[in-house]
């Protein structure tokens, strides 16, 4: 039988020194990391990004279907995917979690072991958090603290006209990975002798239990000499990501389907469940691909990026975003969906 510690019999204290041990610094500009009453940062003369998620058992994860170490990484990249949107580079992580009490110690062991596993990924530093008791479920709070040059910092707002309209990957494979998850979930539900089949959806799957920020694509435009013209994180779908980027900087823009990109597994999935992939794209989420924009003088080096693929153009009338779909149909793009024009 596993072996099973109550968080009771060892106390706040004893927890959060058993979970931090393990966890090393990676950046040398973390002066105090945990075990103080804060975390003290020498920025080194750069700009330092914050941002925070917060998420909460039943809304925004399913443990049914989530190993707690997939999301522990996964916590951590979403947090960390906004530190990139703003063209950083991640530094610094604190966690802040509410437990009740079906959780033992070895749960909670397991979530961090996920977490550090992602620390490691991305270099970054575990310097602090919080824990408490929650009256039912797990909620995790995650910080994160990002350093950027004054000049390479990257808005929403950022956007001209005539900017071309990049999204590094592809998009629409998270949410086909969470259709998949929920539908074996129904299925167990109703006969647990039945074995989950997700073995060609690997994929998909894996996009939605482990998702990664894309950093490889900040540093590949840095080498390049790249500073996005405005960027965002696509973690509420392509469409809802334009909106945003458009609204911030005053413009329209128009995407063409026929270069959105959609992988072979997320199109086969798709088919299966009866769904539109175009649809699972726009308005799917949880991708966390980089939608930026960039110069038309960038766009000979952006387009030297395998994982870059141009969707289309900023225009100069204010928040008129169309898709052009393969028929030439021009349609609206709207954040819950999109309709004819």
């Amino acid at each position: 039988m596993e072996k099973r510690t109550e968080i009771g019999s060892i106390g706040e204290f004893g927890l959060i020194n058993r979970l931090a041990k393990g966890f090393t610094a990676h950046q040398p500009w973390t002066s105090i990391g945990i075990g103080d009453d804060a975390a003290i940062l020498d920025a080194n003369g750069f700009q330092v990004v914050s941002s925070t998620e917060l998420l909460i058992e039943g809304i925004h994860f399913d443990l049914s279907y989530t190993p707690l170490k997939h999301l522990g990484f996964k916590v951590v990249s979403i947090a960390l995917s906004d530190i990139a949107a703003m063209n950083a580079i991640p530094a610094q992580l604190s966690v802040g979690i509410g437990l009740s009490n079906r959780f033992s110690v070895e749960a909670v062991e397991e979530l961090y072991e996920g977490i550090k596993l992602a620390c490691v990924e991305y270099k970054i530093d575990l310097v602090g958090g919080d824990t408490t008791s929650s009256p039912q479920g797990l909620i995790i709070s995650v910080n994160a603290l990002g350093l950027v040059a004054q000049d390479q910092i990257v808005k929403r707002g950022g956007a001209n006209p005539n900017d071309i309209i990049c999204v590094s990957g592809d998009l629409g494979a998270a949410l086909m990975g969470l259709q998949s998850l929920e539908r074996e979930k129904q299925v167990y539900l109703a006969n647990p002798e039945m074995q989950p089949e997700l073995n060609e959806k690997n994929y998909v799957v894996m996009r939605q239990l482990k998702p990664m920020a894309r950093f490889d694509m900040i540093h590949e435009l840095k080498e390049l000499g790249i500073v996005p013209t405005s960027m965002i994180d696509c973690s509420d779908g392509l469409a809802s990501e334009i909106l945003h980027l458009c609204q911030a900087s005053g413009t329209g823009a128009r995407i063409f389907e026929k270069n959105i990109p959609i992988d072979d597994e997320t199109y086969l999935v798709a088919t299966e469940f009866s769904l539109s992939p175009l649809t699972a794209a726009l308005n799917g989420g949880e991708d966390y691909e980089l939608v930026f924009t960039v110069s038309q003088a960038d766009f000979d080096k952006v387009n030297k990026i395998a994982d870059v693929t141009a969707i289309g153009y900023m225009t100069d009338i204010p928040n008129e975003c169309v898709l052009v779909m393969k028929s030439e149909q021009v349609v609206n793009l709207t954040a819950p969906g999109f309709g004819p024009q």
